[in-house]
């Protein structure tokens, strides 16, 4: 039987279930999840979570990139320069990756005043991923580039989520094996993004099914493993969501995440929709899609001008500690781990 994609990264000690909220996680028991009502008064939080004004409520920038170059031919490539400076830029405000799977079911553990951070490469193109031929990763590629620059930051994560199409890094069968299982043992995610990346907006139930399972049924021939979340071609959403979310035997996700345009919300609000997860397209401040406004460039800019609607954490993947005013947003089973000042 296949396993669910991601397990071997992603499994934490039971200590740091107390999160997860789709799903228990490895080793944690039904026990683990406080009982409370929404008249139970919250705790205070710890001196060092107030110290560093951890909001755990606050929003997470998911950047989602396309091909990754070094000479950018459309609109939507970045060249590995422009991925390394947004990168090293991300690593020295203090953001810290996680996967996308990590984030759908609340596994954020992120040192104490740092902020997730998750990186999505759609359509595995070539420049996102390869081995050479002493089985390292491929120069310029966005792989390569993540290690260097984690190597070059302490602290900062080398990892992101990768939503595989057919070409799958332009391998065949047997390299894709090979390469896959290379990015899972090296904790990064593995992610559907159907065969051919059509519009499933206007696709009969079958075509959805077809194009999300055959990928799926692709990605556990090659790796044993299922995958956890997925990622709409073009953002387009099909007629009836339930088609994409799931097809019994064949593919059963724990998030779905759009195309555009502004960061999540902390998947411990109340309003956080694990079936819509906002995306930001990374991109400088230029004049194309609104990218001055809605864009990695831009959003990141702003998030460090208004810092307390940023997610940051406390630093203990046991609570979910957030200021005062913001009570009224924590989802009810996320209630008996808040903590509050």
């Amino acid at each position: 039987m296949a396993e669910r994609a991601g397990a071997a990264s992603e499994a934490t000690p039971t200590a740091r279930a107390a999160k997860a909220g789709i799903a228990p996680l490895p080793g944690a028991s039904a026990s683990a999840t406080p009982s409370v009502t929404v008249s139970t008064p919250i705790p205070a939080a710890a001196a060092g979570a107030v110290a560093v004004k951890a909001n755990e409520l606050g929003q997470i920038p998911v950047l989602m990139y396309h091909r990754i170059m070094k000479k950018p031919e459309l609109s939507l490539d970045r060249s590995s320069k422009e991925l390394y400076d947004e990168l090293t830029g991300l690593a020295k405000d203090g953001y810290h990756p996680i996967t996308a799977a990590e984030f759908v079911s609340g596994r954020i553990d992120v040192p104490a005043g740092r902020h997730p951070v998750v990186l999505t490469f759609d359509d595995s193109t070539p420049g996102h991923f390869g081995l050479d031929p002493q089985g390292n990763p491929a120069p310029d590629t966005a792989v390569a580039v993540i290690e260097q620059v984690a190597r070059e930051n302490p602290g900062f994560r080398p990892v992101a989520t990768f939503y595989l199409n057919k070409e799958l890094f332009g391998m065949d069968d047997t390299r894709a094996a090979a390469g896959l299982g290379w990015l899972r043992q090296h904790g990064f995610e593995l992610g559907n993004h159907t065969v051919s990346h059509p519009s499933l907006s206007g696709m009969s139930e079958k075509g959805v099914h077809k194009e999300i399972g055959d990928m799926e049924d692709r990605i556990v021939r090659l790796t044993g493993t299922h995958t956890t979340t997925f990622a709409y071609p073009f953002g387009a959403v099909p007629k009836k969501k339930a088609w994409a979310e799931k097809q019994d035997g064949r593919y059963a996700f724990q998030g779905i995440f759009l195309a555009g345009w502004r960061p999540s919300i902390s998947p411990f609000d109340a309003d956080f929709d694990r079936w819509n997860i906002d995306r930001v397209r990374s991109e400088g401040k230029i004049k194309e899609n609104d990218c001055t406004k809605y864009c990695s460039t831009a959003w990141l800019e702003y998030l460090d001008k208004n810092p307390d609607e940023r997610y940051t954490s406390d630093g203990d993947p046991n609570t979910v500690t957030f200021p005062k005013a913001a009570e009224d947003r924590i989802a009810k089973r996320y209630r008996g781990f808040a903590r509050m000042y």
